[in-house]
């Protein structure tokens, strides 16, 4: 089982990450778990609906865009594999 880890902590990977991919770049939720929780299942697992949970968050501050077969999500109403990346121009309404 991972260490607690709070919203903040997320918060500061997921913007390292994708700050280190770079514009029009994308990373996955996983990333993120696994960068916290290490490359066991175990350990990163429990992590990706905390992940997904500040995505949704970051998102709606328009910080970072989730995106889904590369095109923004409703982060209120969205399934399945989504990846993560900086905000375009286009992303925003």
């Amino acid at each position: 089982m991972p260490k607690n880890v709070n919203p903040e902590e997320i918060e500061v990977v997921m913007l390292a990450l994708l700050n280190e991919r770079g514009p029009g770049k994308t990373i996955g939720p996983a990333d993120v778990a696994q960068a916290i929780g290490g490359n066991q299942p175990d350990g990163w697992g429990p992590l990706m609906q905390p992940v997904r949970k500040v995505a949704v968050r970051l998102m709606k501050e328009e910080r970072i865009a989730i995106l889904r077969k590369g095109r923004p999500v409703d982060p209120d109403d969205f399934r399945g594999t989504y990846r993560l990346a900086l905000p375009t121009a286009t992303d925003e309404g």
